[in-house]
């Protein structure tokens, strides 16, 4: 190996401290970032790194995941013999098949005849429909992808003026975008940046202002969640997005004008995960004004902005800065049975677990969360964050939430039943 080469954890058993200065590093964080979006200081992260400190609490081990969005907990702890996904589920069934159909290279003139533009904005209305509406999603949208996939790429290279060739690269991209959606989570980032990247191409080359915004939507969330090294590249495509949109605004339809919220919520999501209180919450009330501007119905299928959304866009704001009061009380203002999508209703959720855990109220999270599995079992089988609440409370000192841990972690997969 050499030299300057990033250690490998699994080459030698190596210790916990250095199994965390590894993967810390690996994610471009410093010791004073990591020590900060831990409640605690640099120099307490450098002492477990340096085996001045111990191992930590369970519950400190899996924070510590949790803020690294460790793929799996084997790859901190360094015990082989317990292999826990958390940021990354195990792959669906129908994972394979999606990713032949991305990867094919077919050529022009070997396919059949492509549907037409009209006949793809159809089965997407359905397909995101689909999504929206099954506690199952990820396997009805999976089912879907690799037809859809094909016939978009052949929409494209069948298009006989450019017209019909910007309309046919709407639609692909908008292909790529629901895929992200069902690639998001897999053991495979190379595949999701694959997915990312080409919806974005294939929406510069639409020319269409509101797939270009979904796709740089969809772009923001992939770097912001690629860690702190990556948060200023997840600005970026956000400032951009919102500068090409904002002289449209004004005349705006219902799409444009929300797909500008959801982005102005990104980019207050990205800096709540900095910890900047202020431009945080500025720019959710940048995008309720948007939310407010559209019909009180109105519910965009992609980003799922909406007037309904932004009580749960505040729990997440809260939530990511770590302020337990707050992401409770927005939590109590917020409606959940007004989302009308089922795994977005399971995020928020989460996203209000994760609020009463961080105030104190175990239980309560517990509770919240059984209503996210209620809600879409595959939402909340594939997000760390709730794995993490269930793992810690699995361990918890009163047996009745041992109970009700075990029992949730069960339907997770994370125990044995």
């Amino acid at each position: 190996m050499p030299v300057d080469a990033t250690p490998d954890p699994y080459a030698d058993p190596i210790a916990f401290g250095q199994r965390l200065q590894i993967l810390r590093t690996r994610r471009g964080m410093t010791r004073d970032q990591l020590g900060g979006l831990m409640g605690r200081s640099g120099s307490w992260v450098k002492g477990i790194e340096t085996g001045r400190r111990g191992i930590p609490r369970l519950e400190v081990v899996l924070r510590l995941a949790e803020v690294l969005r460790v793929r799996d907990l084997a790859d901190l702890t360094g015990d082989q013999s317990v292999r826990v996904d958390l940021f990354v589920g195990p792959g669906h069934p129908r994972l394979g098949a999606v990713r032949a159909a991305v990867d094919a290279f077919p050529v022009a003139g070997q396919d059949e005849a492509a549907p037409t533009v009209e006949h793809l904005a159809a089965r997407l209305a359905r397909a995101w429909s689909a999504r929206h509406t099954s506690p199952h999603h990820r396997d009805v949208v999976g089912a879907l992808l690799p037809d859809l996939i094909r016939d978009a790429q052949a929409a494209v290279r069948q298009a006989d003026t450019a017209a019909d060739r910007r309309a046919a690269q709407a639609r692909l991209s908008e292909v790529y975008s629901l895929s992200q959606f069902f690639v998001a989570y897999q053991p495979d980032s190379a595949l999701l940046w694959r997915v990312a990247e080409r919806s974005m191409v294939a929406a510069q080359e639409s020319e269409d202002p509101h797939t270009i915004g979904v796709a740089a939507w969809l772009a923001a969330q992939a770097h912001r969640d690629s860690g702190p090294a990556h948060f200023d590249a997840a600005d970026e495509v956000t400032a951009a997005a919102l500068s090409y949109l904002a002289p449209l605004l004004p005349d705006a339809g219902d799409e444009v004008l929300a797909i500008a919220g959801a982005l102005t919520h990104e980019a207050g999501y990205t800096a709540a995960r900095r910890g900047e209180t202020g431009t945080a919450w500025r720019y959710w009330d940048e995008a309720r004004a948007m939310a407010e501007r559209l019909p009180e119905s109105y519910f965009h299928p992609v980003t799922s902005f909406s007037r309904a959304i932004m009580g749960a866009h505040a729990v997440t704001i809260a939530v990511e800065l770590h302020a337990g009061g707050e992401s409770v009380r927005q939590a109590a203002a917020a409606d959940a049975s007004t989302i009308p999508s089922r795994p977005r209703r399971a995020r928020h959720r989460i996203e209000e677990a994760r609020g009463y855990q961080l105030d104190g109220q175990p239980d309560v999270a517990l509770a919240t969360l059984a209503q996210a599995h209620e809600a879409a079992p595959e939402t909340i089988r594939y997000n760390g964050y709730a794995k993490r609440i269930v793992l810690e409370e699995a361990e918890a000192k009163s047996p009745e939430r041992r109970r009700r841990a075990s029992a949730l972690a069960v339907k997770l997969g994370l125990l044995a039943a």
